[in-house]
C-alpha cells in the first residue's frame, strides 16, 4: 500500500461525464489520488498549471484543446506534468504527432483498466508507455522498412504545410529561418522520392505519416 507521499497525483480530461467519473473512481480505488479533473483541453491546462499532478490522464479529442495541443502546450511551457493519452484512435501518424509533442504514454481506450494503471505507473516514474496493440503494430519488421525515417521537424513541417501554411509562415510558427524550412523539405521530398513539395506532403499524408 502506497503512504501518502508515494501516491501518484492524477489530473483526469475527458468530454464524457461517464468515462471521466469512471476513470476517476478506477484510479481511486487503486491508491491514485485524482488531484483534478476536466471537461475539455483548455480547462485540464488551467488544472495542471494550478495543481501540478505528476500524470495528466487526457482524451485525444477534446473541445478548446486536443490533447495533442495540450501536450504541445505543457511542453512550450516547461511544466512537470507528464502527458498520457487515453483515446480511441490508435493509428500511426496520431502517435508519431503525439511523441513528437512531448506525450509520455499512449492507451488505447479498449485496453484493460490494468493496462492504464501500469501506463501511469511508467510515466510517472519517467519512463515511456505505448500500448501493446499499437507497439506490436509499429513493430512489424516488414512494415518498419518500407517507411521513410522522416525526422520530427521534417513531420512537423509537412503538418504546417499540409494546413496551407508558406515557408516564411511556417518559419515564423517553428521559430526557424525559411531557408531551414526549405532545406527540411528538401530532405524530406529526397526521402519520400517525391518531386515537388505538395508531392511530399501527400505521399506523407497517404503513409500516415503526418495528419
Amino acid at each position: 500500500m502506497a503512504t501518502e507521499s508515494q501516491r501518484i497525483r492524477c489530473l483526469v480530461a475527458d468530454d464524457h461525464p461517464a468515462i471521466l467519473a469512471a476513470i476517476t473512481e478506477f484510479l481511486g480505488e487503486e491508491g491514485i489520488d485524482v488531484v483534478a479533473q476536466a471537461r475539455d483541453g483548455r480547462e485540464a491546462l488551467e488544472r495542471i498549471r494550478s495543481a501540478s499532478p505528476d500524470v495528466a490522464i487526457v482524451d485525444l479529442q477534446m473541445p478548446e484543446l486536443s490533447g495533442i495541443d495540450l501536450a504541445r502546450r505543457v511542453m512550450e511551457e516547461r511544466l512537470q506534468t507528464r502527458i498520457l493519452l487515453y483515446t480511441g484512435h490508435g493509428d500511426r501518424a496520431l502517435l508519431s504527432e503525439a511523441v513528437d509533442v512531448g506525450a509520455r504514454g499512449y492507451v488505447l481506450k479498449e485496453a484493460p483498466l490494468p493496462d492504464l494503471l501500469r501506463a501511469i505507473s511508467t510515466v510517472a516514474e519517467g519512463g515511456t508507455y505505448v500500448d501493446p496493440v499499437l507497439a506490436g503494430a509499429l513493430a512489424v519488421p516488414e512494415t518498419a522498412q518500407r517507411l521513410p525515417e522522416l525526422t520530427q521537424r521534417e513531420r512537423e513541417v509537412l503538418r504546417l504545410l499540409a494546413d496551407g501554411h508558406s515557408n516564411e509562415a511556417v518559419g515564423k510558427k517553428l521559430f526557424i529561418a525559411p531557408d531551414t524550412v526549405r532545406t527540411h523539405v528538401r530532405k524530406a521530398m529526397r526521402k519520400l522520392e517525391a518531386n515537388t513539395r505538395t508531392q511530399a506532403v501527400a505521399e506523407a499524408l497517404r503513409q500516415s505519416l503526418i495528419s
